[in-house]
């Protein structure tokens, strides 16, 4: 996955024409580790055939990204560490990931 780095703040995102704290347009290219951590998910059931989930991932080099997390929308949760797993979703476009490891929950 690649995400860009402005050189004039050091700010980094993704996909973006101008730098979000600079306006800067000097951005360089750099390709993530593809690790990261949900902060938020929810379920969606809206054009689609079954469920799934819409998940924001901070990625380990600090920017966040919009994408999908394979598994049951249900056991998906805030915190989890996920991986990238294939570029993009062949349908929407959009990064897909899966978790890392299961994470132990007693009550769930």
């Amino acid at each position: 996955m690649l995400f860009q780095r402005c050189t004039w703040c050091g700010t980094v995102m993704y996909h973006r024409l101008l730098c979000r704290v600079c306006q800067g347009s000097d951005l360089r290219t750099e390709r993530s580790a593809g690790v990261g951590t949900v902060r938020h998910t929810t379920v969606v059931h809206r054009n689609t055939p079954a469920a799934r989930n819409v998940s924001l991932i901070e990625m380990a080099e600090g920017f966040v990204v919009r994408g999908r997390v394979m598994g049951p929308p249900v056991g998906i949760h805030s915190g989890d560490r996920v991986r990238l797993s294939t570029a993009k979703d062949p349908v929407r476009g959009e990064p897909v990931f899966q978790l890392v490891d299961e994470p132990y929950r007693a009550w769930t």
